[in-house]
């Protein structure tokens, strides 16, 4: 079976940066699964997959437009500690958390800490950088109706609903 619209595809990966520097992995105990062709995943990153079969490893490198895009400035924001989703007992300028939007986590660096708030810096932390996946495909399946109808995937199995 091959990657193409509407196929749950399971795969686990490597990020790296330019340098050859580890960024990310997928964990151990679970690869990363994604609906295909519902932009679940990054637009360069399921272009460079479509296609692509069960068993099949691939280093995709994407530059800045194809995968964090670029910096954008007076991105900097003031907002509540208590809308941050990654919880630490003391912040600290240059840490990457999560934020609570209204659309969802979004990756934001702390810029600076406040006694009740945090300045952030909106744009993802990989933003500016060309980045490496090694990637090797698990699992290919049919997507259920559902899952088509939801836009993303259930599970490796289907069973799941988040």
């Amino acid at each position: 079976m091959i990657i193409e619209r509407d196929k749950v595809v399971a795969f686990r990966y490597i990020l790296r940066d330019e340098a050859g520097v580890e960024l990310e992995r997928s964990e151990e105990a679970t690869p990363t699964v994604y609906l295909h062709g519902h932009r679940n995943i990054m637009q360069g990153l399921e272009d460079e997959l479509k296609g692509k079969s069960e068993g099949d490893a691939l280093s995709v490198t994407l530059p800045p437009a194809k995968a964090y895009g670029f910096r954008k400035q007076d991105a900097e924001q003031r907002i509540p500690i208590k809308h941050l989703l990654t919880k630490h007992k003391k912040y600290k300028a240059g840490m990457a958390v999560k934020v609570n939007t209204g659309n969802g986590p979004k990756d934001v660096v702390i810029l600076k800490v406040g006694r009740f708030n945090v300045d952030v810096d909106n744009n993802h932390p990989l933003a500016d950088k060309t980045i490496i996946f090694d990637i090797n495909i698990e699992r290919i399946r049919n997507a259920t109706a559902d899952e088509i109808s939801h836009g993303h995937t259930h599970g490796i199995d289907g069973h799941d609903h988040h």
